[in-house]
């Protein structure tokens, strides 16, 4: 499939999806209170630029953070399972725990016993994007060929080169697999937890803006809150994709 054809038919669906839309909001003069229009949402974006900027960007930062800490952490633990057996069956059942323990039934929790709002929201956000990189770095490193395995002990290569040479790089694409799952997640986590945040009168994110835009009746403020999240999480997606694209295009078929 041509590249062409790959960003002209989703941006064909866009755009009959987005004039559609603002047909039927004029058409049936639906009220912009109830549901505004593209139009009406994209000339609230410019002119609330200034209120909605800071917002995006304390909500990118929580993000990036919860991301950054994540993969480091999911990383790092997943190669500690890999050298030990015992290790791994002793600690990866708590992070079962963490991924299916829901967000919203702890995050008030750890909002209250945090003294910094910042660092409740990052923690929060984190402990939605922990685990896939954990989970995915884990099978990749445990899921070497055997007969490369063996040939590297044939040749009496150390644990540390065994590590650096031969699973390291062929976990590298389930790596970079669970850090695109945990660009998402960190995004959900870090708005859930503003929203809670946000509930209890702290105001922080763009989750604060869109709880403001409800409290006030501005839904065309609240959408445009919502198109900057969206936007946020394709940003982020995209980079990601990008980033396994230029890491495996040379020797892996992942690409």
């Amino acid at each position: 499939m041509s590249l062409a054809l790959r960003v002209l038919a989703p941006l064909l669906v866009g755009l009959a999806v987005l004039g559609g839309w603002e047909w039927g909001v004029r058409h049936y003069e639906v009220p912009p209170y109830i549901l505004p229009g593209p139009a009406l949402i994209a000339q609230t974006l410019w002119s609330d630029w200034a209120t909605l900027a800071p917002s995006l960007l304390v909500t990118l930062e929580i993000t990036f953070a919860a991301l950054l800490v994540a993969a480091t952490l999911g990383l790092a633990l997943a190669i500690l399972f890999a050298q030990s057996r015992v290790i791994e069956m002793s600690l990866f059942p708590y992070a079962v725990v963490l991924q299916v323990t829901p967000i919203v039934a702890i995050a008030p929790l750890i909002i209250v016993w945090a003294d910094n709002l910042m660092l409740a929201l990052l923690i929060c956000a984190w402990i939605v994007a922990f685990f896939p990189v954990l989970s995915n770095t884990t099978q990749g490193l445990n899921s070497v060929d055997p007969n490369l395995r063996d040939l590297f002990r044939l040749y009496r290569a150390s644990r540390w080169q065994v590590l650096w040479r031969l699973q390291l790089p062929g976990a590298l694409p389930y790596f970079l697999a669970g850090l695109r799952i945990s660009g998402g997640l960190s995004l959900i986590g870090a708005i859930v937890a503003e929203f809670v945040a946000g509930t209890g009168g702290a105001s922080s994110g763009l989750a604060s803006r869109i709880l403001e835009a409800g409290y006030q009746l501005q839904i065309p403020r609240m959408f445009a809150a919502l198109v900057l999240v969206s936007g946020l999480g394709i940003v982020i997606f995209g980079a990601l994709t990008l980033l396994s694209y230029l890491l495996l295009r040379r020797w892996h078929d992942a690409r």
